[in-house]
């Protein structure tokens, strides 16, 4: 049986290594076993995945590669109650995705084991595009996103997921009865006067950074001048897709506002059942994969990994939880692999660019494919 605080402790000295230094196929192996260790982890603790990983077409321990590896589809997060690897009172806390109306959100539950390994994952992560160092944290949000929920959601988690890197916090957002969010303008002013000299962050999701930082200051011409800023944004494009701003615009705006470069403006893509990575941009506009984790671009109909400069469904790969069975993913999202290796940033291992969702056609017909593929192997779930 596979010790807990054993598979623990192995983890965490994965986490503390550096992220993006290692050469691909060093770094591959050693994820390949840790992964296959954390699978029987799993089957020890659930008799539904040990069915699933006992069908699945390759026989574990003699996978050669993590595409082998069997994965399940993000949508299975999405159960009532959450799928669980601990006992209900070694739950510490539940993360909940986004989700649109009419779908239910997925939900990630958390021990104190995993909840601590995410926050280092994600300061291991942030660190090496921003630095190390505290500084005045500026959050383009309510403070209600974060405070004393047992269940926290998506805006919530990015938030607090950057607490380590905070001196202080000021939230700029008020929000009304009827849930509209307006800027607190004296706020962001004060907040420019007190630290105009300082390295400062700034966190929020990519469409209410827009409307409700960035063009109310451009509507009323004010310009907060912090150029020793770093932003760091998530939560898609599909809102600004449809008010046709691009990532150039978006930057563009952000950098005449706080009077910063546009490379001072990060974007990342990360998913609440991918807990503990993100994948920010470099310089060069690639979306980098910790050595801890990985990522798996596979085509939509064949499920097969696809080869460089291709598009397909994102399949993401993590040891960092042992809380749920997060470890290998198959979300509804599109990326095109950039290359295996040798970013102009230097950074090493696989970058990719993010594509968008899955049309919902697609989405119907792929989770057709897993639904049979999965059928008859999680009913206890």
């Amino acid at each position: 049986m596979t010790s807990a605080e054993a598979l623990g402790e192995r983890i965490d000295r994965m986490v503390a290594s550096s992220p993006y230094s290692a050469p691909p196929e060093e770094r591959s192996l050693a994820l390949l076993e840790m992964l296959k260790d954390e699978l029987e982890y799993t089957c020890e603790r659930s008799s539904a995945l040990r069915n699933y990983v006992r069908h699945w077409p390759v026989d574990v321990r003699l996978a050669q590669r993590i595409a082998d590896l069997p994965y399940l589809p993000v949508r299975l997060l999405k159960a009532q109650p959450p799928l669980s690897l601990v006992e209900p009172g070694e739950i510490k806390r539940t993360l909940m995705s986004s989700a649109t109306t009419g779908q239910l959100p997925s939900r990630v539950v958390l021990d104190s084991a995993t909840a601590r390994r995410m926050t280092k994952g994600i300061i291991v992560i942030v660190s090496d595009f921003i630095g190390s160092s505290r500084r005045p944290y500026l959050v383009v949000d309510v403070p209600g996103s974060v405070r004393g929920r047992a269940e926290l959601g998506a805006r919530g988690a990015a938030i607090q997921s950057l607490q380590p890197f905070a001196s202080s916090a000021t939230y700029c957002l008020n929000q009304s009865s009827h849930g509209e969010l307006t800027l607190d303008l004296e706020k962001v002013l004060e907040f420019a006067d007190n630290h105009r000299e300082s390295p400062i962050l700034v966190y929020g999701f990519t469409y209410i950074l827009w409307n409700h930082l960035v063009k109310p200051l451009i509507a009323k011409d004010i310009r907060v001048d912090m150029p020793r800023v770093r932003i760091l944004h998530s939560g898609g494009w599909k809102r600004l897709q449809d008010e046709s701003v691009d990532k150039r615009t978006f930057n563009e705006g952000l950098a005449r506002v706080f009077g910063c470069r546009t490379d001072d403006v990060i974007d990342f893509y990360g998913l609440i059942e991918n807990v503990g990575i993100i994948y920010p941009d470099c310089p060069a506009g690639n979306k980098h994969v910790p050595a801890f984790g990985d990522v798996i671009v596979r085509n939509p109909l064949t499920l097969e990994p696809v080869e460089i400069g291709e598009q397909g469904l994102v399949q993401v790969c993590s040891v960092l939880p042992t809380s749920f069975p997060g470890h290998l993913l198959l979300t509804e999202d599109m990326a095109e692999v950039v290359a295996d290796d040798g970013c102009p940033c230097g950074r090493r291992g696989l970058c990719f660019h993010f594509v968008g969702r899955v049309e919902k056609a697609e989405i119907r017909g792929c989770g057709n494919i897993e639904r049979q593929r999965v059928s008859g192997r999680l009913r206890d779930l």
